[in-house]
């Protein structure tokens, strides 16, 4: 089998292109989770009444149905309700809908982990809730939780190849688009590889970086 590298050197700012779009969702789709989460957590932490059952929900659901049917979800059923949305805009809604509720739990178990006297403290040198909350209670969980956050920005970078379903051009889409009017599919699978290898080695090094760094800050040595 001969491989048509001059077809795969001409493919390159297309995967560029596709790369940068896929960076882009996961990004976007990060920081809005994790705000998600942050949101979510301080329900979670007071208990606030009709919210917390709420957000329990949420994160049940979020977590235990496939990304692709949030997605069909969304694409089919919005339009049915009148609301027109561009498929960029869904997929990044599917994304940080499924990312807020991992998130969610990751900053919920971190949570748990704060021991109730250092809440007490708090409370006995006049913090109100949002202060416990935003100055001793959060850097603390996220510091814990920071390995499992770190774990979960891979995987929504990964689930980015979902998309791909309803014709948002990524990595995924632009290969199988490729290929079903060139027929390169080793060319094409090998530059999908090599694209995605490029994406995650570097950020998986990032990541164990800063997670090695969040612990020796965390232990001091």
């Amino acid at each position: 089998m001969e491989i048509d590298i001059d077809f795969m050197r001409e493919q390159i700012p297309l995967f560029l292109d596709s790369a940068l779009l896929t960076l882009k969702i996961a990004c976007i789709a990060i920081i809005i989770s994790l705000l998600i989460a942050s949101i979510n957590g301080l329900i979670l932490f007071f208990r606030v009444r009709i919210l917390h059952k709420f957000v329990r929900a949420y994160v049940e659901v979020a977590r235990n149905t496939p990304l692709l049917i949030q997605l069909f979800f969304l694409y089919f059923g919005l339009p049915s309700l009148g609301i027109k949305l561009s498929n960029f805009s869904i997929a990044l809604l599917a994304m940080c809908f499924l990312g807020g509720g991992y998130m969610t739990e990751v900053i919920r178990s971190g949570l748990d982990s704060i021991s109730k006297s250092q809440v007490e403290s708090g409370y006995a040198i006049g913090l109100n809730k949002w202060q416990l909350f935003r100055f001793v209670v959060l850097p603390q969980a996220t510091t814990i939780s920071a390995p499992a956050l770190f774990a979960n920005f891979i995987f929504l970078l990964k689930e980015t190849s979902i998309v791909s379903s309803i014709a948002v051009p990524e990595l995924l889409y632009t290969t199988t688009n490729l290929i079903s009017i060139y027929y390169k599919t080793s060319e094409m699978l090998i530059m999908l590889t090599a694209s995605y290898i490029f994406l995650f080695v570097p950020l998986s090094f990032l990541l164990s970086w800063l997670e090695r760094r969040n612990r020796y800050g965390q232990f001091g040595h």
